[in-house]
Formats: structure tokens, C-alpha cells, sequence
């Protein structure tokens, strides 16, 4: 098969393109490297630097799917440059399904993310919750997916959404480096590496055991499978959203102590207020993935996750 690749050159998306050509299919990866890196783009894969508005000009019959991660995905900067968001997340994704439709490629996975919920009112969270969100990165996302529904019902699109919560880990020479970092796991391991002097924990007087917020982490190469079964489950005329997390929750006061136990360095820690809606607890369900796609992820294990990402850290600190 062949697949073109939406911001390829990401964290998500490199992963999965590099899962992509394991399994033998041919791939191009489209990315304008405005957050992306050159250097994430696997070799083996045909890259175009380019834009997702600009789609149309290398989308042909010739592809059998898309797989979209071309995203702005700051929370913070979203609240501030929420047309910056308007316009890349939902205006590209309109141009992107409208060079899809004139090719007549009609497959797609669109890389989602549990920020489309909000703060939920149950936990785990399941796809029928309330889609509620509190930043304009999520209502961007929501958006897109909603213009995907309406695509599959009016053109026969075949698509799966897959809302990520949150994704950790690192793939060979494939990992987290965004800039500005604003993940949990590698910013602990900076101060792990002596480039940064603590970590925050943004409020300690949660409702949860330990008082710090709970959230549910996903090695990365667990996520880019569950994209290979759902470009193949992926049904004419339908749009599946599918829910992708463990099931289970690790604190921020957890996290912080397991990579002091993997890196055998010290993180000093420094407790500051609460940030503004920021939910106790977001874990997952993700019974639909398990059932419909045939999901099953086997790397829970945060040790084994933060020990990856640990790995890739030290790596690319010396490539630098």
C-alpha cells in the first residue's frame, strides 16, 4: 500500500511512518518542518517539504490512504494565537480533505486527542462523554473531526479518529523534541540531565493519593500501531472515534520518582500553584480501540516507558 504521511517530520508521526515502512508499505511524508525536524523523517520514505494546504499538489489516485498529523498542538499558545490554530488545524484539514475528494483517495486516520473532552465528568473516559473543550487547540480538533463526519456520510470517506491522551516513550532514534518542551516525561529528564535546574509540580492538594493530578501515559510505538489496524479497519461511509490510553493512571509525583529510579540522578522538585483547568484525573477507555480495531497495547509499563524516552534523551543531548 501507499500511504502519504501529514506531518511526518513530528514526534507522532515519525514513529508511525517508521511502523509504516516495517510493515512494507511505500510512504511519502508531507511536513512543512515549522515544529517538525528534518532529521525525524525516517529514511526510506519520500519527503515533501510542504504545506497541507498545498496537498493537492503531490496527492494523486496513486495512494491507497492518508495519515494526518500536520497540527499545531500547544495548549498554551492556542489560548493566546487562537487563529493561528483556526487556520492550520481546521483550515489545512479542509484543503487537505478537499485534495483527498478531487484524487479520490478515500481512506484516513486523523491523529485526535483527548483535549476534545475537556474536563470529564466520568473517568475512565469513554467516546460517548461530552465533548466540552476549554482551550481552542481542542476545539480545533473537535472541529476537524466534525468536518470528517460529514465527509464520510457525504462522499464516502472511510475514517478512524484516534484521540491520543498522553503519549510518552521514544522508538529507536524516534522521540519527543519539541521546542519549547511542554510534556511531562522529557522535562523531568532534562533536569535528570543537568539542563534544567527543578521540575514544577503544578499543585500538590488534588483529590488523588498523593495530591498531585493523574494521567494515563501511552508508549509511542503502541500508539503508531493502533494507526497501522486502523488505516486497514477503516469502513466506507463511516467515521469510528476511538479513545487511546492504558486504562491506567501514573502522578505527576509518580512519574517524577520513577525517573529518578531509572535515571539514578536526582529531580529536584518545586511545588507551585495550580495551573487553570487542569483536570485531577484524565484517564482513558479504550474498550472501542480493543474491540473494533483489534488493539492491544503491551508497553504500560512506565519504568520501561521513561527508560526509552530516557534513552533517546541522552542520545540526542549528545548529538547537539
Amino acid at each position: 500500500m501507499k500511504y502519504l504521511v501529514t506531518g511526518g517530520a513530528g514526534y507522532v508521526g515519525s514513529v508511525v511512518a517508521q511502523h509504516l515502512l516495517e510493515a512494507g508499505h511505500e510512504v511519502t511524508v508531507l511536513d512543512n518542518l515549522s515544529t517538525g525536524f528534518r532529521a525525524g523523517v525516517p529514511d526510506g520514505v519520500t519527503f515533501v517539504e510542504g504545506d497541507i494546504r498545498d496537498a493537492a499538489k503531490w496527492l494523486d489516485s496513486s495512494y491507497d490512504g492518508v495519515l494526518h498529523f500536520a497540527a499545531f498542538s500547544q495548549v498554551g499558545e492556542s489560548v493566546v494565537k487562537p487563529e493561528k490554530y483556526w487556520e492550520n488545524n481546521v483550515g489545512g484539514t479542509m484543503a487537505l480533505l478537499a485534495a483527498m475528494r478531487e484524487a479520490g483517495v478515500r481512506r484516513l486516520v486523523f491523529s485526535s486527542t483527548a483535549a476534545t473532552y475537556g474536563e470529564p465528568e466520568e473517568v475512565p473516559i469513554r467516546e460517548s462523554a461530552p465533548t466540552k473543550p476549554t482551550n481552542p487547540y481542542g476545539a480545533s480538533k473537535l472541529a476537524v473531526d466534525h468536518m470528517i463526519t460529514g465527509e464520510a456520510a457525504a462522499h464516502g470517506l472511510a475514517a478512524v479518529s484516534l484521540r491520543y491522551f498522553n503519549v510518552a516513550g521514544a522508538y529507536g532514534s524516534y522521540g519527543e523534541r519539541h521546542d519549547p518542551e511542554s510534556h511531562l516525561i522529557p522535562l523531568v529528564l532534562q533536569v535528570a540531565q543537568g539542563r534544567r535546574d527543578a521540575i514544577s509540580v503544578y499543585g500538590d492538594d488534588y483529590p488523588t493519593p498523593d495530591g498531585t493530578c493523574v494521567r494515563d501515559y501511552i508508549h509511542v510505538a503502541d500508539l503508531a500501531e493502533a494507526h497501522l489496524l486502523a488505516v486497514a479497519a477503516a469502513k466506507t461511509g463511516e467515521h469510528l472515534i476511538c479513545n487511546l490510553g492504558n486504562g491506567n493512571g501514573f502522578s505527576v509525583r509518580e512519574v517524577i520518582e520513577t525517573v529518578r529510579e531509572v535515571t539514578g540522578h536526582p529531580v529536584p522538585e518545586i511545588v507551585a500553584p495550580r495551573r487553570a483547568g487542569d483536570p485531577a484525573v484524565l484517564v482513558a477507555s479504550a474498550e472501542t480501540a480493543r474491540a473494533t480495531l483489534g488493539w492491544n497495547p503491551s508497553r504500560a509499563d512506565l519504568a520501561g516507558i521513561i527508560a526509552d524516552a530516557w534513552q533517546f534523551a541522552r542520545r540526542t543531548h549528545k548529538e547537539q
